[in-house]
């Protein structure tokens, strides 16, 4: 816009140069000129409806600064000409090189001068409407490709973050479906059981003195009772304890949201099927993990923190990694001793990398030696 209203100004004020010196300019010669001026000065700033009107007062004012004879200001009419085309943003960029063809019309200012004029204009015109134009259509579509991108992304990160949820609380239910299940097994064979005992230790009480043969008979029977009902115990509770794998699970999903809830986005991915991991393997996956992302919230200022667990054929991988700062060279402190003691434990290996943020890695047996 500033490019355009300068050739205005320059054409304008070029116009009484050429002016012969003999000839003084009357009242109505700037008047037009500034009507000239002041409507394409609108025509710039108007809405778009609005720019044609601006165009006709300026080609009304521009034909009678010829019609009274001041054809020095013809390199004004040009500009009129651009204008006019550039309201019609599908033309062809050959469109402009028509009006160059205008420098051929007679004046008082030389051919060279009007060529050299006329073609500055084209330049400034098409660069404005087809270069500038196609920039800013194409930052306008990045910019809406870059939204759509980040819709998207916090999207699939708002969905990963239900599903993470959905997961935990599907395995708080099993849990608590479990004690409440374990409670009412419990109750169920168990309390006949204990308050028969009581009733027949009270008969035994009543009993010793007068029948102590009878009472020692029927506190043995308790005795037996209780020592039976202690084996149904036992085999309740190997039936009916939680898996190990849904604890594990369980604690994993409380960390990842115990990390949000902080502001350290955390998220757990598995892949394969996490049934095959033994009983062993999830307590050192589960202490180790535990570990690597307290060591990341304590010292790697991250932002992110992803925990990946794939099981493969004969081993499960667990990565646990951050964005954080990483450091340049691994100690090995308390807790990466602990954790390379546990992996070692159960014949695995472990690896720690801080090329990028830190990341721990362990590839763990799946069958136990």
């Amino acid at each position: 816009m500033l490019v355009r209203l300068f050739l205005m100004v320059t054409f304008g004020a070029y116009g009484f140069v050429e002016r012969p010196e003999d000839m003084p300019v009357s009242a109505w010669v700037l008047f037009l000129t500034a009507m000239y001026l002041a409507s394409m000065a609108l025509f710039e700033i108007v809405p778009k409806k609005c720019k044609f009107i601006c165009l006709i007062f300026s080609a009304g004012f521009f034909s009678v600064l010829m019609a009274i004879g001041e054809t020095e200001f013809m390199l004004l009419g040009f500009i009129i000409v651009y204008d006019f085309l550039s309201l019609f943003e599908t033309l062809e960029a050959r469109i402009y090189l028509i009006p160059v063809i205008g420098f051929l019309i007679p004046g008082p200012i030389s051919m060279v001068t009007r060529l050299i004029a006329v073609s500055l204009t084209a330049i400034v015109y098409l660069q404005h409407n087809y270069v500038i134009r196609s920039y800013r259509k194409q930052m306008l579509e990045d910019t809406i490709n870059e939204q759509n991108l980040k819709r998207d992304m916090q999207q699939k990160e708002y969905e990963a973050k239900m599903e993470q949820r959905r997961s935990m609380m599907m395995a708080e239910n099993q849990i608590l479906e479990q004690r409440a299940s374990l409670s009412q097994t419990l109750h169920d064979k168990l309390g006949h059981n204990i308050n028969g005992s009581v009733y027949q230790l009270e008969a035994a009480k009543v009993l010793m003195e007068k029948n102590p043969e009878k009472s020692e008979a029927m506190i043995q029977a308790v005795i037996d009772q209780l020592r039976g009902g202690m084996d149904e115990i036992r085999g309740i509770l190997r039936k009916e304890r939680p898996e190990k794998r849904q604890l594990t699970m369980l604690q994993l999903y409380k960390l990842c949201e115990d990390c949000n809830s902080k502001g350290v986005q955390t998220e757990l991915v598995t892949e394969g099927e996490t049934s095959q991991i033994p009983d062993k393997i999830w307590e050192v996956i589960l202490d180790n993990a535990f570990e690597a992302v307290s060591n990341s919230m304590k010292y790697s200022k991250c932002s992110r923190i992803d925990i990946r667990l794939v099981v493969m054929a004969q081993r499960v991988r667990v990565s646990i990694s951050d964005d954080g700062i990483g450091c340049s060279e691994i100690k090995d402190g308390m807790g990466i001793s602990g954790m390379r003691q546990r992996v070692r434990e159960c014949s695995g290996t472990i690896s720690f990398e801080s090329a990028a943020g830190f990341t721990v890695t362990m590839l763990l047996p799946l069958k136990e030696d």
